[in-house]
């Protein structure tokens, strides 16, 4: 069967939204708001041509009506620039032209370094961890254990990076579990829909209904004026109800690959896609560990453990988390009492395989160099904020879910999203009579229903991590989206009037 892929790479899908991006800026009025910056134990105001220092006192966020407290910047739970309300005003326009639409890849790949980096030596690690074959022997022994109640493995798998997406805000991270997540599916009889659905989905699912993440909701909270925790309950129902909805989703459609292969959408849409992962072979009985084995797992589960430990408890991020995998490869080449030659060329190797995923994710960043650089960032907030303002509140609310989904296509970062827009639209939400919370949950749902598809984001390296198509993603993942849309627009409808 030959593939009938119609839609381009990634790599040019992101090139075609860069452009349009670009031929934005000419389309799109130019402005900017203020920045307020905290820097050296001193407020910095920057507007359009002008920068001043200002004390650093609660005085001086109320005066400018930023309902933040000053003890967030002072703790540094606020960290980039936050919009100041009301202080729009038009700029020169600085419409960005072939040389500029060449050069964003360029400069998204130098913004995106530290992730791209990350990246790069995860798939060392893998590599010269795959190279020992404990992978394929651990793989083995589990899906000898689990024969038969494979199932199990989407609903344990599927929760837990929901609630690691939820809680801290797992995302990149996941990456590193493609490798054995996906021979692991495969050996039970699924396609390569079923990991990145379980990884990527799982994970995305968590940034929509996150209760603890502290780079959305508790930053989104701060930048909007409210207490995190001021519809904790509400967020955690959610986590509940979505999660639950998306691995039913997942099973049904796993399982019904499982009976049928031909039922496979990638089998339909992509052909006879070939995993980029060593295959794992079943048996009937279950495998036995030796020690030596046994060990080199533990020491691979142990990397995680610690890297997840890092996040949570010491607010470790990707330098930390790159270190560790960098330390881990090497701890592995004397284990394995590997010569320095075998393993550079090992650790390279596996470097090489993700090398395209990395460029993928910085050739993203430069849709949001190109916004910003044709200074329409601004403006696209500042006429969806001016839309929504005088509606009545439950159409208020919704507006701001789809505004959300529609600022997610150009702004994927959730902390970036949350200093530009929250400070505009918690002070609009007062006007209008709507809880702050709830601007919180719709900036929440929007970005995490856009996540699954929106070019900027970690789907286009998730999907080419397996293999899989944008096209066989879509047909996968859109009734489940329509579903997930419909509960939070009735969740932020109720929400609205619960005091």
């Amino acid at each position: 069967m030959k593939p009938k892929r119609s839609l381009p790479s990634p790599i040019s899908i992101l090139m075609m939204v860069i452009v349009a991006a670009a031929l934005a800026t000419i389309l799109i009025p130019a402005g900017q708001y203020s920045r307020l910056s905290f820097t050296d134990g001193h407020f910095q105001l920057v507007s359009k041509d002008t920068s001043i220092n200002l004390p650093p006192a609660q005085q001086t966020l109320d005066s400018l009506h930023i309902r933040i407290p000053l003890e967030k910047f002072q703790g540094g739970a606020i960290r980039k620039p936050v919009s100041v309300p009301g202080s729009y005003q038009a700029v020169a326009s600085n419409r960005q032209g072939i040389i500029q639409v060449l050069q964003a890849p360029v400069r998204g790949v130098y913004d995106s370094i530290d992730i791209i980096f990350f990246v790069l030596v995860i798939g060392g690690f893998m590599h010269v961890f795959n190279e020992s074959g404990a992978m394929v022997k651990g793989l083995t022994a589990l899906s000898g254990s689990m024969k038969g109640r494979e199932a199990w493995l989407i609903v344990i798998l599927g929760f837990l990076f929901s609630f690691g997406g939820a809680s801290y805000g797992m995302a990149e991270e996941a990456f590193a579990f493609y490798p054995v997540i996906v021979p692991l599916f495969l050996a039970a009889g699924y396609d390569l829909l079923v990991p990145v659905a379980v990884l990527f989905a799982g994970t995305q699912l968590g940034t929509l209904s996150s209760f603890t993440n502290p780079f959305s909701t508790i930053i989104a909270s701060n930048a909007a004026g409210v207490n995190w925790s001021d519809g904790l309950l509400e967020r955690i129902i959610i986590f509940a109800i979505t999660t639950a909805i998306t691995i039913w989703y997942l099973v049904r459609y796993a399982q019904k690959v499982k009976a049928d292969p031909t039922a496979s959408l990638v089998y339909r849409i992509d052909g006879n896609v070939s995993s980029p992962y060593p295959a794992v072979e079943t048996t009937g009985a279950e495998a036995k560990l030796d020690l030596r084995t046994r060990f080199l797992l533990i020491l691979f589960l142990a990397t995680f453990i610690v890297m997840i430990t890092g996040v949570v408890k010491f607010e470790w991020w990707l330098p930390e988390m790159t270190t560790l995998f960098l330390g881990s490869s090497i701890l592995l080449a004397f284990i394995l009492r590997l010569n320095e030659t075998v393993f550079i060329k090992q650790f390279l190797s596996g470097a090489q395989g993700l090398l395209s995923v990395a460029i993928i994710i910085g050739v993203a960043r430069g849709v949001t160099i190109v916004l910003n650089e044709g200074n329409i960032s601004d403006s696209i907030l500042y006429y969806s904020a001016k839309l929504a303002g005088g509606m009545p509140p439950v159409l208020f609310i919704i507006l701001m879910l789809f505004l959300y989904m529609l600022f997610t296509l150009f702004i994927s970062s959730s902390s970036g999203m949350a200093v530009l827009t929250m400070p505009i639209m918690g002070s609009l939400a007062v006007l209008v009579n709507v809880p702050g919370r709830e601007i919180v949950n719709a900036y929440l749902f929007g970005m995490g229903i856009m996540g699954f598809i929106t070019p900027t984001g970690l789907v286009l390296p998730s999907l080419a991590l397996v293999n899989v198509s944008f096209k066989t993603w879509w047909k996968f993942i859109w009734p489940l989206l329509l579903i997930l849309l419909l509960v939070c627009m009735v969740c932020l409808s109720v929400g609205i009037f619960l005091k």
